[in-house]
């Protein structure tokens, strides 16, 4: 039997043998009507993990590009807000520093809660676009999407959001929250191959493109592709990793959306009854408005306890888990619950961390137990 490692990381992810077997197929036509069709079944479903009946195309590029190629096309030469708390946030941010007149970031520690007050602030002063990460892997906190899209549009301003780790494997509403700009990436909670990112656009966005576009990544040019009989996009895209993004939506449709992100909520909570069993203290510090991340859980590393004793004993079993970026290195651990990984793979993950932390000396409680309590009920 072949062994593979298991990520259990925010991303990339297992990709299924389903998934993995649609790229191997001969090359095909990009200017054609197969992969037309396939492109244009991909938008169909995307549509449905998004919560939209906006316009959407998918773009050879990582998560970061499509968050890029909303901020370049949509916020150039306007003064943008840009919420911030965790490193993709903070990316965001840098995003518009390259493109906007001006970029205010409120910045709260990672992990905590967003200034919703000073965004309130920013947009009645004046402030025309605003970016923030939906679900901020890096601190395992979901920031509060409604009540930015709220006020964004209270003040007819565009709201830009990254839905990188959330859409497929969270609730997203993009319509019904009022998000003008929204991207995920492939290989996140879709279970498909990195490289790709989708966007979807809203009417108020469009109505505000800017006049100097991105040339790989100019919006205007994929709409005008995506409109031809058969769906194409503007420049030579990755037709194997388009081929096995189709294949990875169509497992989605198969589950079912409502019962997809069911699993990715309980995997989670069987996470955090983990931590809590353990005695093992979760990161992010929440208030009504905010919640913990239902794709990546994020927990402090006991005192006396090295990352690398920690994450190395838990490696040496064959399964990967996340370290804290940046100035959190060292400090928290976080592990994935994204794509089709299932009960299985949260046993053996909460398993191999249990026995690292009596390993290092914690005496960790009956974590393992806790987290099968849940995936059970």
């Amino acid at each position: 039997m072949e062994h593979e490692p298991l990520l259990m990381i925010p991303g990339p992810v297992p990709v299924p043998q389903r998934v993995r077997a649609a790229m191997t197929q001969q090359a095909i036509n990009h200017r054609g009507p197969e992969f037309g069709a396939a492109y244009a079944d991909t938008v169909r479903i995307l549509k449905t993990l998004f919560g939209t009946e906006n316009e959407l195309y998918i773009i050879s590029g990582s998560g970061t590009a499509g968050m890029e190629a909303g901020v370049a096309n949509f916020a150039r030469d306007r003064s943008i807000v840009s919420l911030v708390n965790g490193k993709f946030g903070d990316r965001f941010a840098k995003i518009g520093e390259r493109y906007g007149s001006s970029v205010t970031v409120l910045e709260s520690d990672w992990g905590t809660p967003l200034d919703l007050e000073g965004l309130e602030r920013e947009l009645e002063a004046g402030a025309e676009v605003v970016t923030m990460v939906h679900n901020e892997t890096s601190a395992g906190i979901k920031n509060p999407a409604p009540e930015v899209g709220k006020l964004a549009r209270k003040h007819d301003a565009l709201f830009i959001m990254d839905g990188v780790t959330s859409i497929g494997g969270d609730d997203v509403q993009m319509d019904r929250w009022g998000v003008d700009i929204a991207v995920v990436g492939s290989q996140k909670c879709l279970a498909a191959p990195a490289g790709l990112a989708a966007i979807a656009v809203g009417e108020r966005a469009w109505d505000r493109i800017a006049e100097k576009r991105p040339f790989y990544q100019d919006m205007a040019a994929y709409r005008k592709s995506g409109s031809k009989a058969a769906m194409e996009t503007p420049y030579t895209p990755a037709v194997p990793l388009f081929l096995a993004l189709h294949e990875a939506c169509k497992m989605i449709e198969e589950e079912g959306v409502p019962a997809r992100i069911a699993r990715h909520r309980r995997m989670a909570d069987a996470v955090r009854a983990a931590a809590k069993g353990w005695g093992v203290d979760l990161f992010p510090e929440l208030d009504a408005h905010h919640a913990y991340s239902n794709t990546a859980t994020a927990m402090r590393i006991p005192d006396g306890i090295t990352d690398q004793a920690l994450r190395g004993t838990v490696k040496k079993f064959g399964i990967e888990i996340a370290g804290g970026q940046d100035h959190l290195k060292g400090k928290i651990f976080r592990i994935g619950t994204m794509g089709s990984v299932g009960a299985q793979e949260i046993l053996a993950t909460a398993a191999a961390v249990q026995y690292a932390l009596r390993k290092s000396g914690f005496a960790a409680g009956e974590g393992v137990e806790a987290a099968a309590e849940v995936l059970l009920g």
